[in-house]
């Protein structure tokens, strides 16, 4: 057999590799886009085949697809989801910017896959790439179909379960340590007291809005683009084609997709996108707060802050024995910074829409779905590796609050600020306890300071 065979289109004749079902399109593309080591995710190939066996059953339905090549195609849409074709997919992210070099790539690769399985069952039929698998479709709908499918699904599916996973072991955590009141911090410093399980529910209640923000957004992805053809008209596409589409992609997924009202916006404009990437950094934003506190909090182990520990799950040092580093938080904060880059392409790629395209998709939706990994990914490793074992140091959580001179902001009703301050200042420069330095003053007495002065009631 040969290494390769000979593949035309409209350009003429290219060699392709014998062992691959793509064409010659797909070739061309992967010799002229030869561009760093990013591809097309396969969230979107699996989002393309969602879509091309849809279309396949409704062309069937309403534009003359036979019934064989109709079968033959969603028989091969079956296998690129099960997963059978995963290296039939090369194409660089870097390609056109209306993803037309992908959209042939799976064209081409259910046409041939497509073809072997008539020949199977004796058809005399033969799929056309163009013609069948990309009948009453253009790139230009396509394309962004397959985003919002690909991005709903990413969402729901991935990030959304790991966001619910790790605010439920957050939340854990806040209802055991409800009672341990420990010293609060802002501007990183000293400031009045609060429980453990209070600063906890921070994070809980900031993850919740997340996971309501997401979800939000989810229900924009739900327009879907399919039927505007090349510009948004619907030319060469039955007038039912967008809409029976979307109903047999919603039933196919399980998931309420729909065809877009107005087609013009959905091939030029991803403010859907956008604004559902928004809701990723916002997201990443509280990971990168929650993260860092607990590795402020975490430090130490005698030198720090120490109030929590963090579990030991590898060396922490080439050279320094017995060091445990917040890996996990320091992982996490680097996800969170790769979002922040991201939606800044996001948002510049899509103010890129001229008249009735855009064409800056694939990189959209390539940092669109690299979030969502990156986030929910993280979020489970961060989740299994560092919040289930998190402990509170309650020896060191006692000793800060004991040792703080803010436990002085009690006294303020009875006394007044500045009467306050001055003991707080005064302890501070004799370097003697807060009760010390009240009862020298003589604004106090014994009596009143230990009724006054009660953590446990300033929380």
């Amino acid at each position: 057999m040969s290494e390769y065979r000979i593949e035309r289109d409209t350009l003429g004749e290219i060699n392709v590799p014998a062992d691959k079902y793509w064409g010659a399109q797909t070739q061309r593309s992967k010799e002229n886009f030869n561009i760093g080591i990013e591809k097309m995710p396969l969230e979107l190939i699996y989002a393309f085949a969602v879509l091309k066996r849809s279309a396949a059953i409704v062309n069937e339905r309403l534009s003359g697809l036979s019934k064989a090549k109709s079968s033959a195609i969603v028989k091969a849409c079956d296998e690129i989801l099960e997963g059978k074709w995963d290296t039939h997919f090369p194409l660089s992210v870097w390609q056109t910017g209306s993803g037309t070099q992908t959209n042939m790539n799976m064209n081409e690769v259910i046409a041939k896959r497509g073809n072997e399985i008539l020949e199977a069952e004796k058809s005399d039929e033969h799929i056309h790439p163009n013609d069948d698998v990309n009948m009453s479709q253009s790139s230009n709908d396509t394309f962004p179909t397959a985003m919002h499918i690909a991005a709903y699904k990413g969402l729901s599916e991935n990030l959304l379960p790991a966001l619910h996973d790790l605010k439920q072991t957050i939340k854990l955590k806040e209802e055991a340590y409800q009672s341990i009141v420990k010293i609060g911090r802002t501007h990183l410093q000293d400031a009045t007291p609060l429980t453990l399980g209070q600063e906890i529910s921070g994070w809980r209640c900031s993850l919740e809005k997340n996971q309501h923000m997401i979800s939000d957004a989810l229900k924009y992805l739900q327009d879907l683009a399919i039927g505007g053809t090349a510009v948004g008209t619907g030319i060469n596409a039955h007038k039912q084609f967008g809409e029976e589409t979307a109903k047999e992609i919603s039933s196919f997924t399980g998931y309420p997709f729909k065809s877009s009202d107005n087609k013009f916006q959905a091939l030029t404009s991803h403010s859907e996108t956008v604004q559902a990437h928004g809701t990723l950094k916002a997201l990443a934003a509280d990971l990168m707060k929650i993260a860092n506190d607990v590795r402020w909090l975490s430090s130490g182990p005698r030198s720090g802050i120490g109030e929590l520990s963090i579990p030991a799950n590898e060396p922490g040092s080439s050279i320094m024995p017995g060091k445990v580093n917040p890996t996990q938080s320091e992982a996490l904060t680097m996800i969170a910074s790769q979002i922040f880059g991201n939606d800044a392409t996001i948002g510049f790629a899509a103010s890129q829409g001229n008249f009735e395209l855009n064409v800056f998709k694939p990189v959209i939706i390539y940092n669109f779905i690299q979030s969502v990994t990156l986030l929910a990914d993280g979020m489970t490793s961060f989740n299994k590796n560092c919040m289930v074992g998190l402990e509170a140091n309650v020896e060191m959580i006692q000793e800060h609050v004991q040792n703080s001179l803010m436990l002085v902001t009690a006294l303020n009703p009875h006394i007044g600020y500045e009467k306050a301050a001055e003991i707080a200042k005064l302890a501070f420069n004799e370097g003697t306890t807060l009760r010390e330095a009240a009862l020298k003053t003589g604004y106090v007495n014994t009596a009143e300071f230990n009724q006054w002065v009660d953590p446990q009631k300033m929380v």
